[in-house]
This record gives structure tokens, C-alpha cells and sequence, in this order.
């Protein structure tokens, strides 16, 4: 919703029973109001958050510090400004102080604190009552004699540089370790012996059998040992992923897809670059980069100088691995013949247009695009388009619910015609109650990680009886089991980790999300204590209901948790035991996240 400012007063009457409240910040979505039923709402006229950041302390603090953060709003101003901590492996942030007045700043007494990795962040709220969180950074709170390993990532290869940090040793004489062991087990070896400071080394993976290793660091002087905390489940990786080019065929004019099968058996496939060599050079540049499943991408050929080409594909997994695809040579680009192709939106619902990518080296005198029933022979006309860019509007309502196919038809100048590929299986579903988006905020403390303090918010096309989500709920806040699964425990690739939710003794109809990356490593399970409510949101004058979850501490498997670096788009399928308050079921129709991608939690 966009702000807006008026210069006379501003009064509007909203439907009786409906207050106006601000949302939390949600990854890659525009700001919409909620709704409870019990009060009379009077317009703001203030539609947007304050800014907040935290400014960064310290890499180590101890004793008492001060932490800061800036604010503004440009309309009615900042009210206050919560600054908080996340303390190791807690589920609830909790406040240090709130300040009504800039520059905004806490006095934080840390020797109450136990030693360790803190997570900071900021709260500002502004006098329209809008809320947002700051990003979150990180400190180490170390008023003892303190060791810690950095940890090398989630998957590492070859040999892995290691780094110790040691706090409030002073004039103590000590040496350092590092060691590591299988991951869970107490077997714990040597990597390196008697540093000290800077406390660096390497640790050598390629000796080892590929799998998950914890770390430990140990602080030695004269026979008392001080000890890191563990560096859980390093994944060592030294096997490249496998990858093949498949044949993008010849000759290649228009819109073309070009694809690769990429597996890795270790941390997981993480990108493919696709690329090609003009045969005149035989210099390859990139063509496209792919971080998800299906490994293909759709590049216009009119791109390329028309000649005979090769391509290939690499593949690169988490711990850094690379492997490069035989070539498909011989393959000719020729945008000099007619060429079309259609494009057909992902979600086929009211009204949406279908496009078409056209050229002809006699002009393109019109393009004509069609639907059929999927499998079908019986083609229908949408409408015919003679300027670009070709598109045309679907009713999609005038038609059955179902599967479809679509084409489109180029004539040129001359008269002559050309019928592009056909997009098949585009389902129409035009059900009354469905879901339309998904959503994910970090409130935890790692970017691209599930923590505690995430949340996941589903939200639906119109009002749902909460008692088929679950039975007897009313929407109140409850309990739940948020579970993600590596998506090859699915038999799917290892970038499509699936996230449900479970309650104890009871179903819980929400479906599923495939989160489109790789938050759990491989054939692992992590299931969150979570807890459960339900709101209402007001878009475009129409009251919808959402379902959001707030992940608590981990109920098990917590060292199957990956950071993920990339960007993607969930995909999620709702349940069809979910109905509106009319009892209509709910479509099923796959649902992608809106807005920019973006990492989730």
C-alpha cells in the first residue's frame, strides 16, 4: 500500500467491527492491514513503517556496553525504539531497554549474562502504531576466560582454513587445539595441536570419508582444559556433482529452453551455469545461471549471432566442487526464418494475459494465439494481436476448470505461417476459496537459516472456517509441530525441501510447502515447536483469511539445519479439508510466492 497525504483533514467510516492494525514485516510483501472484529476504526493517515537499524557493536563485548540504533518516520514520527537480545540457543528475544527519544541507545549489563553468541536487533514503532524490526546482527558476549571456533561453513572441501578466538586469557600461558569428530559421537581426533595466537590451521578433508564431522576447539594450560562450543555437522565434500547438457536441438530460432540434469550426492547441487561457444572462437560465455530445480532456463536464440554453436553446462555443489558437462556442438542458431513462441502465465485464474515472442524476416504481420483441452485436437481462437508486444486477455472464467494447451499462430507479410510449440497442461482453476500467497520473515538469528522467531504466514482468497484447519480451532494462538524434510526423503532433488505442520493428535490441513532450496541437509528431518494463529487481512476491499506460524525452539534435528545463500520462490499446495465460511472447498492449485525472491526465514 502505497502512502499517501492530503491537505485538509482526512475522516473515513469503515464497516462497524473492524480495527486497522499494522502486519509484521514479511519477506518480499507490501505492507496490507489486519482486522479483528470488536472495534470502530478511524483512518490514519499514516500508512508507512518507520525505518530502523541496530548499529553493530563489537565483534566480542563484555561487562557493560552500550548498544545503538538509529530510527525515523517522515509522518507522524517515532514513538519508541525496542532494542533486544537473543540469547544462545533461546527461542524468545527479550528486551534490554526502550527509548522514546533519539539518539536511541541501551546501557546492556552483559556480566548477568552467560558467555557466548548473542543475536541483537531493533524495534521501531511509530505514533500511527506501524512496526518494523531491524536486521539482526551478532556479537560474542565473553566476560570469562572464553575460547570459540569459527565455524567454515555448512560444507567444506579440500583443505579448510580454521580460525580460534580466545578472550580474557591474559598473561595465562595455554596452547590451543582443534579437533573433530563424526558428527554425534564422542570419537574425537586431533586436526591441528599447540597454537597459539593467532590460533590458525588447516584441516586436510581429503583423507576423510565424505559425511558430517562436529569441531571443537580446546584451550590447554597445565592440566585444565577449557573447551568451544561444537561446530555441528560440517558436511566434508570432495566428490563433484555429475552433469550432463541435453540436446537443445538445431536450428534454434526464438524462444528456446535449454536444460541439464545436475545430481550431487554430498551437499547438494547449489548452481549450473549453462554456456556457449560461437564454433568461430570456440570461447565460451555464459548463456544463464540456474539456482533451482529444473535445471533449464528459457533464453530468446534472437539473442545470439545467427552461426552453429556449442554448449554445456556446470555444475557446482555447496562445498565449492565444479564439474563441466560434455559439449553439444553443431547446434545452429537461424532467426532469419520465422519464429513464435507463447508464454503462458503460471497461475491461470480470472483474467490474465497469455504473450508471444515473434519475429519473421518478412515482418510479422499478426499473431493468432489458441487454447485447446489438454490433449485435445479441437482448437479454439483467443484473439489475434498485429503489433508487438503480441499478447492477448483470457477470461479464464468463460472455461471449465481444468488442464489446458495453448499455441500461438505467426503470419508474416507474405502470407505464410508458422505455429509455435505448445505449452500443455496450464490448469484453469477458478475455484471461490484458494490460496494466493506464502510468505516468510526472519526473526531469528541467521539470514537464510529457520530459527526460532521466524514465521511462516499462509494466506487465502477469502475468510476459512478455522475449524478445518484444525478441529475445534478457533484461530486462537496453539500449539503446533512445524516439520521441514530434505527434499530427497520425497524422492525429490535435494534443492526442494518440503515444510508441513503437525499438531499432536490432531490434523492439520495447511498442505504443504516445497521451499524450492536447501535448508536441510541430505535425507535429514528437523521438526520446530511452533505455535499456531490465525488473523484476517483486507486487500483491495476484500477480507481474507491467514494462518501464521512462529517457530519456537527445535524439537529434534537441529544439526541437520543448513544456511542457504540463494534466493527462491515456495511453492505452496493447500489442502482441500480447508472450506470458506460457505463450506466451499478449497482448490488445490499450486500457489508461488509473490514479490521478490528472496532467502526464506
Amino acid at each position: 500500500m502505497s502512502s499517501f497525504r492530503s491537505p485538509v483533514a482526512l475522516a473515513l467510516t469503515l464497516l462497524a467491527g473492524l480495527i486497522l492494525t499494522s502486519t509484521p514485516q514479511l519477506s518480499s510483501a507490501a505492507y496490507v492491514a489486519t482486522t479483528t472484529a470488536t472495534a470502530q476504526v478511524t483512518a490514519a493517515a499514516d500508512w508507512t513503517p518507520p525505518t530502523v537499524s541496530l548499529i553493530s557493536p563489537a565483534s566480542t563485548v563484555k561487562e557493560t556496553v552500550t548498544v545503538s540504533a538509529t530510527a525515523a518516520d517522515g509522518e507522524t514520527g517515532v514513538r519508541d525504539v525496542v532494542v533486544e537480545y537473543l540469547a544462545p540457543g533461546a527461542s524468545t528475544w527479550t528486551a534490554i531497554c526502550t527509548d522514546t527519544t533519539a539518539p536511541y541507545s541501551c546501557a546492556w549489563d552483559t556480566k548477568v549474562l552467560g558467555d557466548g553468541p548473542y543475536s541483537l536487533r531493533a524495534r521501531a514503532t511509530d505514533l500511527a502504531g506501524y512496526e518494523t524490526t531491524s536486521a539482526v546482527v551478532g556479537t560474542t558476549v565473553a566476560n570469562k576466560l572464553y575460547i570459540e571456533l569459527a565455524s567454515p561453513g555448512d560444507a567444506v572441501r579440500g583443505s579448510v582454513p580454521l580460525s580460534v578466538s580466545v578472550q580474557n586469557a591474559g598473561s595465562l600461558s595455554h596452547t590451543v587445539r582443534v579437533e573433530y569428530a563424526t558428527s554425534g559421537s564422542t570419537s574425537w581426533k586431533t586436526i591441528c595441536t599447540n597454537l597459539s595466537s593467532p590460533y590458525a590451521c588447516t584441516w586436510n578433508t581429503t583423507t576423510l570419508v565424505a559425511g558430517d564431522y562436529d569441531l571443537r576447539a580446546v584451550l590447554v594450560s597445565g592440566s585444565t582444559s577449557t573447551y568451544s562450543a561444537v561446530v555441528e555437522a560440517v558436511t566434508v565434500d570432495n566428490l563433484a556433482p555429475v552433469v550432463t547438457m541435453s540436446d537443445p536441438g538445431s536450428p534454434l530460432s526464438g524462444m528456446r529452453t535449454f536444460s541439464t540434469t545436475a545430481t550431487d550426492t554430498g551437499s547438494g547441487v547449489e548452481q549450473v551455469v549453462i554456456q556457449y561457444a560461437p564454433a568461430s572462437t570456440g570461447t565460451y560465455r555464459e548463456l544463464c545461471t540456474i539456482t533451482a530445480e529444473p535445471w533449464s532456463c528459457k533464453v530468446s536464440t534472437a539473442t545470439l549471432a545467427d552461426g552453429t554453436y556449442s554448449f554445456r553446462a556446470i555444475a557446482t555443489d555447496a562445498a565449492g566442487n565444479a564439474a563441466t558437462s560434455l559439449a553439444v556442438g553443431n547446434r545452429v542458431v537461424d532467426n532469419s526464418v520465422s519464429s513464435v513462441s507463447v508464454e503462458v502465465p503460471a497461475q491461470l485464474t480470472g483474467t490474465v494475459t497469455v504473450g508471444a515472442t515473434a519475429s519473421a524476416s518478412a515482418g510479422v504481420a499478426s499473431v493468432r494465439f489458441q487454447y485447446a483441452t489438454s490433449g485435445g485436437s479441437a482448437w479454439t481462437d483467443l484473439c489475434t494481436d498485429t503489433s508487438s508486444p503480441y499478447s492477448c486477455s483470457w477470461n479464464t472464467t468463460t472455461v471449465a476448470d481444468g488442464l489446458y494447451d495453448l499455441r500461438a499462430i505467426l503470419t508474416d507479410t507474405a502470407g505464410r505461417t508458422i505455429t509455435s510449440a505448445v505449452e500443455s497442461g496450464a490448469r484453469v482453476d477458478n475455484s471461490p476459496l484458494r490460496g494466493v500467497d506464502v510468505q516468510t520473515a526472519n526473526g531469528g538469528a541467521t539470514a537464510g537459516r529457520a530459527d526460532a522467531g521466524d514465521t511462516i504466514t499462509f494466506t487465502y482468497s477469502s475468510q476459512i472456517d478455522t475449524t478445518r484447519v484444525v478441529s475445534g480451532w478457533t484461530g486462537a494462538a496453539r500449539s503446533a509441530t512445524v516439520r521441514l524434510r530434505d527434499g530427497g526423503v520425497l524422492l525429490r532433488s535435494g534443492k526442494e525441501d518440503a515444510l508441513d505442520v503437525l499438531a499432536s493428535g490432531s490434523t492439520v490441513n495447511l498442505g504443504a510447502i516445497n521451499l524450492k532450496q536447501d535448508y536441510v541437509k541430505s535425507l535429514g528431518t528437523v521438526q520446530f515447536n511452533a505455535t499456531m494463529t490465525a488473523g484476517t487481512v483486507v486487500v483491495g476491499g476484500v477480507t481474507r483469511s491467514t494462518v501464521t506460524l512462529r517457530l519456537d525452539s527445535v524439537a529434534s534435528g537441529s544439526t541437520r539445519l543448513r544456511t542457504v545463500s540463494a534466493a527462491a520462490a515456495m511453492i505452496w499446495t493447500p489442502s482441500a479439508s480447508v472450506t470458506d465460511l460457505q463450506g466451499r472447498a478449497c482448490s488445490t492449485a499450486a500457489v508461488t510466492e509473490t514479490g521478490t525472491t528472496d532467502r526464506e526465514f
